[in-house]
């Protein structure tokens, strides 16, 4: 749905010359739920406006549904970007006017009547849970209310594609989740793709099905989260799972990373390895996290005894990634 290649951004300010994506590849498929993570100034924001032409590329192309955005201009980018919805950290709301009137503002601009607006503006507030705010006015919201109601804006022009600028960010945890709780429900009801950009782990935890890692420009990691996060040598798996750093194990004992994910985070793995070959596990650290519907886990742990080789080697046969340090 969602397609960059060989994408990048150059600003020019003070004679100075800012790269803020640098080669960049992404591919997003249909339906899904894609995360960009990264911290400030890794290129994120500069990402998300190349979808809808908000900034031109210096370099590349960018195409959304097989069309290559990059080549519009004018009336036929206009109507492109009517079929990419867009919410923002700080909502964008015109303070000037209600709720319904606020939603109805892009269905005015493509110039619906009055009573099409109405009934459109009725069953947005439904979907995103605000029936009774129609006439309240900004000032009057939450800001959980404020970003339903920028996401019932976004999603007039019956959008194909919904990108996410930092929208939960400014928001307390509690109402971060039940943000992020109705995208993925319109994620599904509607088969809507949404791209979403975040420096939260917990946002891609909760609802990413893929993620790209960010950094000076550059995607350095893209993936299913759950795939990721099952590999101990992954930078997600690194944010997932912090390891205890500096430890040094006992004489003879063995250093490991041990990472699972699927019908294998059901089984009492090392309670098997100690009575299937004596060795002792001291797990230093790690936990099991649901991700998406799958379970994953990783654990770094100390292995010691006579046999802690063919336990290693066990592990490697039974669907385990491990990483010996």
């Amino acid at each position: 749905m969602i397609e960059f290649i060989n994408v990048h951004k150059i600003y020019h300010q003070s004679e100075q010359k800012v790269v803020a994506l640098d080669g960049v590849n992404l591919h997003v498929k249909a339906g899904e739920i894609f995360g960009v993570l990264g911290q400030s100034g890794a290129g994120k924001s500069t990402l998300i406006r190349c979808v809808n032409q908000l900034e031109k590329p210096t370099l590349g192309f960018v195409k959304v549904n097989g069309e290559e955005m990059t080549k519009l201009s004018g009336a036929a980018l206009r109507q492109a970007r009517q079929r990419i919805g867009m919410i923002f950290q700080h909502f964008n709301l015109l303070s000037s006017r209600t709720v319904a009137e606020n939603i109805a503002f892009p269905l005015e601009v493509i110039g619906d009547s009055k009573l099409k607006r109405k009934a459109k503006v009725e069953e947005l507030l439904a979907l995103v849970g605000l029936e009774g705010k129609a006439n309240a006015y900004p000032a009057q919201l939450s800001g959980g209310q404020k970003q339903r109601v920028g996401i019932a804006r976004a999603l007039a022009g019956e959008p194909k594609v919904l990108l996410s600028d930092e929208a939960t960010s400014a928001l307390d945890p509690q109402t971060t989740r039940s943000i992020l709780e109705l995208l993925r429900d319109l994620n599904q009801r509607m088969g809507l793709t949404i791209l979403l950009i975040t420096h939260e782990m917990g946002v891609v935890k909760q609802i990413c099905d893929s993620v790209a890692i960010l950094h000076a420009g550059k995607i350095v990691e893209q993936g299913r989260v759950s795939d990721l996060a099952a590999q101990p040598d992954s930078l997600l798996a690194q944010e997932f799972f912090p390891r205890c750093k500096g430890y040094a194990p006992r004489s003879g004992a063995v250093l490991a990373t041990v990472a699972f994910a699927g019908d294998v985070a059901r089984n009492p793995i090392f309670t098997t390895l100690a009575r299937r070959f004596d060795v002792d596990v001291n797990i230093l650290n790690g936990s099991v996290e649901t991700v998406g519907d799958r379970r994953v886990g990783q654990f770094q742990v100390e292995l010691a005894g006579t046999k802690v080789t063919q336990a290693l080697e066990y592990l490697h046969k039974s669907e385990y990634a491990v990483e010996v340090h």
